[in-house]
């Protein structure tokens, strides 16, 4: 059949998600090092280390795992929409995530400070979020594609959190003609429901799209299914 549609992932896909987290750390762990003098390479691997370790023991993992919403993205999410009852627990517990986050960091660097926790618990958020950034074919890529097919974006995450990158890079959102964000949905990729339920926002049968994304594993297995 012929092509009619291309579903596009966001985060590592249009968005370099991770040079800006890499360089959000990079920031907030140089803050630490100016004060304290500690290694700003090894206080984020230890940050790094302790955030997954305690994000996997909430009762939330589970939900974040299903919904695509990864440790480090919790360092900076609000959390503040999602109908789903995990996301007012996110909101509840984010702060004290954050904070302990890089206040075990510190300690397993071998520097026991709360109260520099809390302060790089703040910087990290600010510093991510001075922080978007695009691959260089994007737009190009988007502009093309445009003239001949309809575009969907196709995202997990926490529905604030990814409407938050969508909007740090303003001209995005103006080549899709929809969005879904796996929060708002309900169920993340790989799930086959969230890609029938694009396949009905786009009025199109499986064979008439095309899915672009950088996990095999989310993207490409989800999409196949």
């Amino acid at each position: 059949m012929e092509i009619k549609a291309v579903c596009f992932d966001l985060d590592d896909t249009l968005l370099w998600d991770d040079r800006s987290v890499q360089e959000a750390f990079q920031a907030t762990c140089q803050l630490a090092e100016e004060k304290t003098g500690v290694n700003r390479d090894v206080l984020e691997k230890h940050v790094r280390e302790e955030a997954r370790s305690l994000y996997a023991a909430y009762s939330t993992f589970p939900f974040t795992k299903m919904i695509g919403i990864n440790p480090f993205e919790a360092l900076w999410a609000h959390f503040s929409e999602g109908d789903a009852a995990e996301f007012r627990e996110l909101e509840k517990i984010a702060p004290e995530y954050r904070r302990e986050s890089w206040t075990r960091g510190l300690k397993a660097a071998g520097i026991d400070d709360a109260e520099l926790g809390q302060l790089l618990a703040e910087t990290f958020p600010q510093e991510r979020r001075a922080r978007a950034f695009v691959y260089e074919d994007t737009f190009s890529v988007l502009e093309q594609l445009k003239k001949f097919y309809q575009l969907l974006l196709l995202t997990n995450g926490a529905p604030d959190l990814q409407k938050e990158k969508i909007a740090g890079v303003p001209k995005l959102a103006s080549y899709f003609e929809h969005i879904v964000i796996s929060g708002d949905f309900g169920e993340g990729k790989p799930s086959e429901a969230i890609f029938q339920h694009v396949l009905g926002r786009l009025g199109i049968e499986a064979s008439q799209a095309i899915m672009v994304g950088d996990k095999l594993t989310t993207d490409i297995l989800g999409a196949n299914r």
